[in-house]
C-alpha cells in the first residue's frame, strides 16, 4: 500500500495541508480494528503468500503535463521496489533494494544520469515497510499504533489511528468502520521553501486479485477547488517472476527500455 503512495509522491502528486482531530469514542480497540482490517484485505496468511507483485497504470491529472503518462511498479519482498514512468518527453525509474535507492532519467536532449535517492526519498522508501504498508502484522514490524477517535472521512465513519514507525516518522491512518479498508492515510512532508504540512492520499476502487484486495485508484489533492491527482491501477500481478536484475542499481549512461 504505501509502494503505491510513495509512487505518487515520486511523481509529485502532493495533496492539501490537512488537520483533523477525532472526536468521536470508538466501539473497538486497536488490536480488533486491525484484525479486522488484515481479514478485509485477504488475511495475513493469503498476503504472506506473495512474494512478488507488478502493477500497471497510468496518470490522470488536471495538469497538463501528466497526459499520456503511464508508470509500472514492481514489489519484491522484504521491500524492494522499482517504479518505472514514461511520459511522450521522458522516461524516469525509481528502484530501492531494501537498503539504498537510485533515480535515473531520460529525456529527448540528452544521455541518463543516475542519481542516489535524497534523505527524504530514502526515509519515505525505509517506512513503505513492504508491499503491503505498515498495518499489516504491525507488530513484527515494529510499529506502534493507537486509537485516536472516530471521525467522518467523506460522509462515512472512519477509525483514526496514530502510527509511529520504527524510524521514528508519525503517521495516521484512517480505517473505513463499515469496510475495515483503509480509507486515506497523511504524512508529514516539506515544501520546496521549508514550509511543513501533510500530505493525504485517498485509496480507492479497492478490488480482488487472488483473495487480496487492492486500491485500484489513489487520490490525492482534491478538495477547494482542484482537480484531484489519480494514480490508476489498470494490471495486477499476483506472484509474477521478477529477476533480481530489476532491483540493481542502474548504470549511468544506459539507455532506458
Amino acid at each position: 500500500m504505501r509502494s503505491i503512495a510513495m509512487a505518487a509522491l515520486l511523481l509529485g502528486l502532493a495533496g492539501p495541508a490537512v488537520s483533523a482531530e477525532a472526536t468521536g469514542k470508538s466501539d473497538l480497540s486497536v488490536e480488533q480494528i486491525l484484525q479486522r482490517h488484515a481479514a478485509a484485505r485477504g488475511g495475513l496468511d493469503a498476503w504472506h503468500k506473495v512474494q512478488t507483485m507488478a502493477w500497471a497504470g497510468h496518470i490522470e491529472s488536471g495538469n497538463t503535463a501528466t497526459a499520456g503518462t503511464t508508470f509500472t511498479m514492481s514489489l519484491r519482498r522484504p521491500d524492494k521496489t522499482r517504479f518505472e514512468i514514461s511520459s511522450p518527453s521522458q522516461k524516469a525509474v525509481h528502484i530501492f533494494d531494501g537498503t539504498h535507492g537510485w533515480k535515473l532519467r531520460q529525456t529527448a536532449s540528452g544521455s541518463p544520469g543516475v542519481q542516489d535517492y535524497g534523505p527524504e526519498e530514502l526515509s519515505f522508501a525505509h517506512d513503505a515497510l513492504g508491499m503491503d504498508g505498515p498495518l499489516m502484522d504491525y507488530k513484527a514490524k515494529g510499529v506502534v499504533v493507537t486509537l485516536a477517535g472516530v471521525e467522518d472521512i467523506e460522509g462515512h465513519k472512519a477509525y483514526r489511528l496514530n502510527l509511529t514507525l520504527p524510524s521514528g516518522a508519525p503517521r495516521h491512518s484512517w480505517i473505513d468502520a463499515r469496510t475495515f479498508l483503509e480509507a486515506c492515510y497523511d504524512r508529514e512532508t516539506q515544501s520546496a521553501g521549508g514550509k511543513a504540512g501533510k500530505v493525504l492520499v485517498y485509496y480507492r476502487n479497492y478490488r480482488p486479485f487472488e483473495g487480496l484486495q487492492i486500491p485500484l485508484t489513489i487520490e490525492t489533492g482534491a478538495g477547494a477547488g482542484k482537480a484531484a491527482d489519480k494514480m490508476v491501477i489498470d494490471r495486477v500481478a499476483v506472484n509474477p517472476p521478477l529477476p533480481d536484475q530489476l532491483f540493481f542499481k542502474p548504470r549511468a549512461g544506459k539507455a532506458m527500455p
